[in-house]
């Protein structure tokens, strides 16, 4: 065996990828102490892409098959390089692999609420989470515009400047789009699509496609939510006293799994009694009120004079002393005394309240 055939044992001749870490964007094939035999075999498989550089520059790109390098296979790396030895002689380029298939599941969310006005509760704070789904569609793109000469791309580095844009155009839409904050979990599909249609032209800049925008979830501060959670039991409830009672309920609740002791419950005795006292004086103040008198009813006992008179004939209010009525002429009779009804020829007790008559 002579010099030559020494060293070309030491040329690359097989060329692939096994990626099984599932989030490596892209790999370089370590050939730093190694050259590519010319005629050496490329494997590029399914969900992969092979990026030939040379000096810097992306010579050539491969999918998915199997190769033989050669100047018919290698046509703008070959024009580069100039060859001078024939098909046999080595070449060193950097070679990359970029993987195509779907990458799911990165995740992005608000660092800090989301002031926005909404028609319910007039200013909010708004915070949101969900995922998002991304692959590789332009592999020079992508390595022009992000990889540069790193050996090896993860998710991870990328996710930081894909969070930001999603979360500033989640917020501009969600600015613009004038839904109330309760009504937002009916959108969140629809706010997803409009936002993957919308960021899409920024993700293509890199060489990505923006297969998917997930919202999972809107939510309101912890304090806003405690508060809404209240009016649904009021609602609940119904009227106050049975709201008074749930609350009161649940305090011995809480109190009985907190360890409170008899101090916690007599001072919840007094608030159930306060409660109580509170509701009786406003059912007194409410029976208190005067009460409207049914139009065309002669005025009860406890509400006439007990001196005042009326003619029998067309029931007008008379003048006292009066003989005759002011309004039809008929003579007047005396009536009752008690209750002013007017008497009738020969009564001796009143129809109305049963005096006896003078």
């Amino acid at each position: 065996m002579g010099l030559w055939d020494v060293i070309k044992g030491e040329f690359i001749e097989v060329i692939s990828w096994l990626d099984d870490s599932g989030d490596t964007m892209v790999w370089r094939f370590p050939d730093q102490d190694h050259a590519i035999k010319m005629g050496a075999k490329l494997t590029v498989r399914e969900g992969q892409t092979a990026v030939f550089v040379n000096e810097g520059q992306i010579a050539d790109v491969f999918p998915p098959g199997m190769y033989t390098l050669s100047t018919q296979n290698l046509p703008v790396l070959t024009k580069l390089r100039s060859w001078k030895y024939g098909f046999d002689s080595p070449f060193k380029a950097e070679v990359y692999f970029v993987s195509s298939r779907t990458f799911v599941d990165l995740k992005w969310g608000t660092q800090n609420p989301i002031m926005m006005r909404d028609p319910q509760f007039d200013v909010v704070r708004l915070r949101a989470f969900g995922s998002y789904n991304i692959k590789v569609a332009d592999p020079r793109a992508f390595m022009t515009e992000i990889v540069g000469v790193q050996g090896c791309y993860t998710t991870e580095e990328i996710e930081g400047q894909l969070r930001s844009m999603a979360v500033s155009s989640f917020s501009a839409l969600l600015g613009e789009s004038g839904i109330a904050a309760l009504d937002l979990a009916a959108k969140y599909k629809t706010l997803g699509d409009k936002l993957r249609v919308e960021m899409a032209p920024d993700f293509e800049k890199y060489g990505l496609s923006l297969t998917r925008f997930i919202i999972e979830n809107i939510s309101v501060p912890p304090e806003v939510e405690k508060m809404l959670d209240t009016r649904s039991q009021m609602s609940i409830a119904g009227d106050d006293g049975r709201f008074m009672r749930f609350q009161t309920a649940q305090a011995i609740t809480d109190a009985a799994k907190s360890g409170g002791g008899a101090g916690d419950f007599l001072g919840m005795g007094a608030g159930v009694a306060m409660g109580q006292q509170m509701a009786a004086s406003m059912a007194g103040a409410a029976a208190s009120q005067p009460q409207a008198q049914p139009q065309g009813q002669s005025p009860s006992p406890s509400q006439g004079s007990g001196k005042e008179k009326f003619c029998s004939s067309c029931g007008n209010k008379t003048t006292p002393g009066a003989k005759f009525c002011s309004d039809c002429g008929a003579k007047l009779e005396s009536g009752c005394s008690k209750c002013g009804h007017p008497r009738g020829p020969g009564d001796k007790f009143c129809k109305e309240c049963g005096q006896k008559l003078e």
